[in-house]
């Protein structure tokens, strides 16, 4: 991972699973990290961590679904180091679970706003500062859901979706001007999603056995490698980990 150090990442919802595994490890690459989420102590928490592994970390306190406090994390990375090289797309949320019917509106345009308008809000705010400096990555965290739909997951699916469409219009318009634009699909990871989703009850996602889901250290490493080297192949478009054998043997995945 040595193209990567020296360079700055943002992560977004980097207070745990995913995103907490996703700024370990490329703290790990050599990467300055900057670790955002709605609250302060678990991405100070994770912060410590780094920078007891001898690591560069900040922890920032942002709301994705707001457009200024987007803005604000990304005027403080480069004023703090220069420039952004990475920012994954990682905040998100599955809940309240709940069939068409039942839902309820409010909580259903929370869901836009977190998953669908965070990351818009990401790629909005980070994009001047890459093409600046002629290069950079943007890794949106993507889904099976993206594909096709779950019963209950109404919110989930279609915000899904049009990250994967987010991640193809950033291609399109950026890729020339040294912009890469790639979804990561994890399949399902044993985080705190996987256990609001056991709990619902609902559609076949809720009946699998915990044992079943990939840990976030795998997640994190695939995003280490897009990030870095594993990318070019994938631009535009998600790699799917839990069925390319190719990827998963690439990153050192079991396969």
């Amino acid at each position: 991972m040595t193209q990567l150090g020296g360079k700055t990442a943002i992560v977004t919802g980097a207070s745990r699973g995913i995103g907490a595994a996703a700024a370990l490890e490329l703290a790990r690459a050599g990467m300055n990290v900057v670790l955002a989420a709605r609250s302060t102590d678990d991405i100070e928490r994770v912060a410590a961590g780094i920078a007891e592994d001898g690591g560069t970390a900040l922890a920032l306190v942002c709301d994705v679904a707001r457009y200024g406090s987007v803005e604000a994390l990304i005027v403080r990375t480069v004023e703090t180091f220069g420039g952004v090289d990475l920012l994954v797309n990682n905040a998100g949320i599955i809940n309240p679970i709940a069939r068409l019917s039942e839902s309820d509106p409010e909580a259903w345009g929370n869901a836009v706003d977190i998953n669908l308008k965070g990351v818009y809000h990401g790629v909005r705010a980070v994009l001047p500062a890459m093409l600046e400096n002629g290069a950079g990555t943007i890794i949106n965290l993507s889904s099976g859901a993206a594909y096709g739909p779950m019963e209950g997951w109404s919110h989930y699916c279609a915000t899904k979706a049009a990250v994967l469409m987010l991640t193809r219009a950033v291609d399109k318009e950026y890729r020339a001007r040294g912009i890469r634009s790639v979804g990561l699909s994890p399949g399902t990871v044993a985080t705190q999603m996987q256990v609001d989703i056991k709990a619902s009850g609902i559609n076949p996602v809720s009946q699998m056995d915990p044992a079943d889901h990939a840990p976030p250290e795998w997640i994190g490493q695939a995003i280490a490698w897009l990030a870095d080297e594993g990318a070019d192949q994938y631009l535009g478009d998600d790699l799917q980990l839990r069925s390319d054998q190719a990827a998963r043997a690439a990153i050192g995945l079991p396969t």
